[in-house]
């Protein structure tokens, strides 16, 4: 198959954590912000915070950017239209997640476009009362993800992948035997073992009181850190719930107004 530029830029893509001293311009701000806009949309639910300082932000990145559900603008477009939403939260925040992130990953690809490297910070919601008190959302303000940007100072590899045969299932979805399940689970924790990727992190996850520990950073890797994390972490939905209310989604509210009586 013919390849270009862009397939190319993407299959090499990899996440950026130090940035070189150069501050990108104005004019590519607003240029990587305005490939973000020409993403897909429901309609048009996302928006923008730019922090820029170095001190304060992840990485020392010059850029910091904040992807937000944000339903308070199209509230207020609506008031002026002579309407009031009657959308439930749930589905205008799923809309307004599906906008949020196709715009962020427009900003990505744009961005490393013209020579910036990035990386997500995908615990964005959990501190979500502190950036709405950081930048004075209104309600119905939802930060989703944050992306670190700037100019790389590093050169990683790529990240391993699944296999195609793991990620692409035609027709219908298959029931995977436990030879399937053990070679996608070698390609990623073999790749990730030959980068030395966790040991040079030292990111490995502490068990919980009473799991002994079996690995060590010659055996430790991809499927045993994101299994540690989906087994341990995130078991009280009302974090999250908690940090929505925050901004102003109260699904609880709306899952108790709904039941029947």
């Amino acid at each position: 198959m013919e390849t270009n530029a862009i397939l190319e830029g993407m299959l090499r893509r990899k996440s950026i954590r130090e940035f070189t001293a150069e501050d990108p311009t104005q004019e590519t701000v607003d240029a990587i912000v305005r490939a973000g806009q020409q993403a897909p949309f429901a309609a048009q639910l996302g928006s923008v915070l730019l922090k820029r300082n170095r001190e304060a932000n992840p990485f020392h990145a010059p850029l910091l950017f904040t992807l937000c559900v944000d339903l308070h603008r199209m509230e207020r477009i609506m008031e002026a239209r002579g309407w009031e939403r009657a959308m439930c939260d749930l589905s205008a925040l799923l809309l307004g997640i599906q906008d949020a992130a196709y715009m962020a990953q427009n900003m990505v690809q744009a961005a490393e476009s013209v020579g910036l490297g990035s990386c997500f910070l995908g615990a964005t919601p959990y501190y979500a009362d502190r950036i709405v008190e950081a930048y004075g959302l209104p309600p119905r303000v939802f930060p989703l993800v944050q992306l670190a940007m700037g100019y790389p100072a590093e050169d990683p590899p790529a990240r391993p992948r699944y296999p195609i045969d793991f990620a692409l299932f035609e027709d219908r979805y298959p029931a995977f035997d436990r030879a399937s399940i053990e070679g996608a689970m070698d390609v990623m924790d073999a790749g990730y073992l030959a980068q030395d990727y966790y040991r040079s992190r030292n990111a490995m996850i502490r068990l919980e009181e009473g799991r002994e520990e079996e690995f060590t950073y010659d055996s430790y890797s991809w499927t045993e850190h994101i299994s540690r994390k989906l087994g341990q972490w995130g078991k009280d939905p009302n974090e999250l719930l908690r940090a929505l209310r925050a901004c102003g989604f109260d699904l609880g509210a709306e899952a108790k107004a709904n039941q029947p009586e």
